[in-house]
């Protein structure tokens, strides 16, 4: 998923009425207000209220790895990848995405207001605080810990003490390009 990629996506996601928010990769490269490394894909937090909009602009998607309600990608011919996030937002406007067994994480208000850039476009985006906590999941490899590294050295934040397990997941082998910082 190139810059262009991500940009034409917002745009027809602008087109199509529906409340987004990047995370993931693209939400770290956003914050530092460039690339830093090839994305399999985009991760957005989506209005739920909104799929059914979303749907219809990516007709020519197919929804695979699909963990309904709580995820699912859209990936087209090209083999360009969304995966999708869905979040009802409450009156505190929090979001609330809603787990395969009916539990329910909250995406704080506070990690809804970042602010970023990709190419010549301001974006939103997750925070800085929200991207390294979301990067320290349980399996988190070397790129999850180099982005975590860069947004701490960009925004002088303290590097987490978590221990690095150093596992490389599979679906991440294409952006095997960039040098690990470990």
């Amino acid at each position: 998923m190139t810059a262009d990629d991500v940009l034409e996506v917002l745009r027809r996601l602008d087109e199509a009425r529906v409340d987004w928010w990047i995370d993931g990769g693209w939400g770290v490269d956003a914050l530092l207000g460039k690339e830093t490394r090839p994305h399999d894909d985009l991760d957005l937090a989506v209005r739920r209220a909104h799929i059914e909009r979303l749907e219809t602009a990516f007709a020519e998607f197919v929804r695979t790895r699909d963990e309904w309600p709580a995820s699912f990608v859209l990936i087209d011919p090209r083999g360009r990848q969304i995966d999708i996030h869905p979040i009802e937002i409450d009156d505190r406007g929090n979001g609330w995405q809603e787990r395969p067994d009916g539990r329910k994480d909250i995406w704080p208000h506070e990690a809804l207001a970042g602010h970023g850039r990709i190419g010549d476009r301001e974006v939103r985006c997750t925070t800085v605080e929200w991207q390294i906590k979301s990067h320290l999941y349980p399996t988190h490899d070397d790129i999850d810990r180099r982005d975590i590294q860069l947004l701490c050295e960009r925004f002088s934040v303290a590097p987490p003490s978590a221990p690095w397990p150093g596992t490389i997941h599979p679906k991440r082998v294409r952006a095997r390009s960039i040098p690990c910082i470990c």
